[in-house]
């Protein structure tokens, strides 16, 4: 019979690219188990190494024999089988695709995102807190209370991301916090205006933590790092442009409402037509690929599997959730970003900073501006290092956490009078994104499971909402704001020391691991026998269950 011959001669069976999927077939046939388990167990460790193979044009036919497990199989029937490689030519084409369809997307949304959210720090230097008559203390829970209603909506959120479709949902709330940042133009109070902050930050909630999921979704773990820095380097443009856009509405003699008013109805216009066409024009995942045709859905799919990814799902997991809570990796992962959201208020106050010193409100918004280029140039000087260090994502943190240390430390040291080293150290101190991106590709990167991923992320942003809205009650007291800047030189300190500690658990755990795969512990061959049906694993597996995952530091 054909599989006693295939059965012979192994080694060329595999050689001819054939796929490992047909061994899953003569798996199931009396007789034939114990000889194919080794081969099963070694092709399948090789085919998620494999990468890039070069494949025939067209699907192998394998010739059936009635199986002697009593299903009712006809005898020389050919099966068509499905390809399980794919070429580095086609692989570049899909890449292609998904960064020319996706990225935009995700950028464009979170550069509206930060536009919104920015928008309070260029409406104080144009008249927000007079005409609100805001006092120092309530301009500070205007940019805290925003994270309140975000912190609140992460719980909620992070569960009805894993039960509804991603995309549909996050357009959805992009349209309302559109819809809602037009509404701060109406306020004539700080009650009002808090409220009005508060429903934006509920509603831009998902979009982080969605972000990241979909770019897990989407691009593999050697490829978050870049893909991340584009969304975020979106921080530093909104700030470039958000500043020209106040400055040629300030600079309008013919408005006949203040000009701040005016740039949060022009700002939520902006963003409720991107909802609009995130909603409808978005996938929500590789099998929704409206750009791709069916064979690169394929290469998709395959070169996702090379992660050893379970795909999109919309199950909840209470075990993963437990999982998720006793391990300390993911709680390194919030303090992350506590830590990094302390210096939060740099930017919201930077502004004010340098008006205070002697500026215009004109002259202030173009000097506010280059912080924004400068967050982008370390952003990617940080991404060019991972590029260059591949495996050193940490060590390229602790180098990036040093600027905004140095600059934070000249704010609190440099005098009033040296007007422009103020200015260049609030550009230095401004600089968060460049960090945050390394570590958001760390919590990307470095959990598995759908509902693990998606509450790691929660976690992430969770401690993103405390950190921010702790930090700017200390940022009260003008123009020096010396408590808040003692506050971010002692927590840019403490972020260096828990990279280090992640740094260490990470790589202890993959010696781990690479010890029990030398003593060949932990390969369970049954574990990976239920396939969709292009033959791959079909596993909601976590970090910790997934003994063949290796973390990335």
């Amino acid at each position: 019979m054909i599989f006693s011959a295939l059965i012979g001669d192994k080694s060329t069976f595999i050689a001819e690219g054939k796929s490992w999927h047909c061994l899953l077939l003569l798996f199931n046939c009396s007789g034939l188990e114990s000889d194919l388990k080794s081969l099963f167990e070694t092709t399948w460790k090789n085919s998620l190494k494999h990468q890039g193979a070069q494949m025939s044009t067209s699907p192998m036919k394998l010739s059936k024999d009635t199986a002697s497990n009593g299903d009712d199989r006809s005898k020389g029937e050919m099966v068509e089988l499905p390809l399980t490689s794919y070429t580095p030519e086609e692989e570049k084409a899909v890449l292609r695709k998904i960064d020319m369809v996706i990225l935009p997307f995700m950028c464009f949304v979170f550069f509206l995102q930060y536009l919104d959210k920015q928008s309070l720090s260029y409406a104080g230097v144009f008249g927000l807190i007079e005409d609100l008559n805001l006092t120092s203390s309530q301009y500070s829970w205007s940019s805290s209370i925003f994270y309140v209603g975000q912190l609140v909506s992460e719980y909620p959120f992070i569960y009805l991301m894993s039960r509804l479709p991603l995309t549909k949902f996050v357009g959805a709330t992009v349209i309302i916090w559109g819809i809602i940042c037009m509404c701060l133009a109406a306020p004539n109070n700080f009650a009002g205006f808090a409220t009005v902050r508060f429903l934006l930050g509920f509603s831009e909630g998902a979009v982080s933590p969605a972000f990241v999921t979909i770019t897990s979704i989407w691009y593999r773990k050697q490829e978050h790092n870049l893909r991340t820095a584009l969304w975020i380097s979106m921080n530093g443009l909104a700030q470039v442009l958000g500043c020209f856009l106040m400055y040629g509405i300030g600079k309008s003699s013919s408005l006949t409402i203040a000009p701040w008013r005016v740039l949060f109805i022009i700002c939520g216009a902006i963003t409720v037509a991107a909802g609009v066409a995130f909603f409808f024009l978005m996938p929500n995942g590789p099998k929704d690929a409206w750009f791709l045709n069916a064979r690169e859905r394929e290469v998709l799919s395959l070169r996702m599997a090379q992660d050893r990814d379970g795909g999109d799902k919309t199950s909840f997991s209470f075990a993963q959730l437990k999982e998720t809570l006793m391990d300390p990796k993911a709680w390194i992962i919030f303090w992350f970003r506590v830590l990094v959201c302390m210096q939060s208020p740099v930017l919201t106050f930077a502004s004010l900073v340098i008006k205070s010193i002697g500026y215009t409100k004109l002259e202030t918004m173009l000097y506010t501006a280059p912080s924004g280029a400068v967050q982008i140039v370390l952003l990617w000087i940080g991404a060019g290092l991972v590029y260059i260090f591949p495996n050193q994502r940490t060590l390229v943190v602790l180098v990036l956490i040093i600027p905004p240390l140095i600059g934070t430390v000249f704010l609190l040291k440099l005098d009033v009078a040296a007007q422009w080293g103020l200015i260049v150290a609030s550009w230095l101190a401004s600089c968060i994104t460049a960090s945050m991106t390394i570590l958001l590709s760390l919590a990307a990167s470095n959990f598995k499971g759908n509902t693990k991923r998606a509450v790691v992320n929660g976690m992430f942003f969770i401690g993103y909402c405390a950190g921010c809205i702790a930090s700017p009650q200390l940022w009260t007291h003008s123009p020096r704001y010396t408590e808040g800047v003692i506050t971010s030189i002692v927590t840019w300190c403490l972020l260096f020391a828990v990279v280090i500690l992640f740094r260490f658990l990470c790589t202890w755990d993959n010696e781990q691991r690479e010890k029990q795969a030398a003593n060949h512990e932990s390969f369970d061959v049954n574990h990976h026998l239920e396939l969709d049906e292009n033959g791959l694993p079909q596993t909601d597996l976590t970090d910790k269950q997934d003994r063949h995952f290796r973390y990335v530091w």
